[in-house]
């Protein structure tokens, strides 16, 4: 479970950074507060999805870690 569990953290950091680091493209791109209130809903909905289901990886496997070492593994 061990490998599991880093396979996981991996694709979850590879996933997160990968969608933080777009949602942040966008967002510099935005110009001014209006520009930014009209790029928002379109970055937490293409972006904030994948960038969370990043960190459901991230967290499971790290729970998939810590538990193979407790377990004495």
């Amino acid at each position: 479970m061990k490998i599991l569990g880093g396979i996981l953290l991996a694709i979850g950091i590879l996933i997160a950074g990968a969608s933080g680091l777009c949602s942040l493209a966008f967002l510099s791109d935005s110009s001014g507060m209006g520009g930014f209130l009209e790029v928002l809903p379109m970055i937490l909905i293409f972006g904030g999805i994948p960038f969370a289901m990043g960190l459901a990886f991230c967290f499971a496997g790290a729970f998939l870690i810590r538990r193979n070492e407790a377990d004495g593994g």
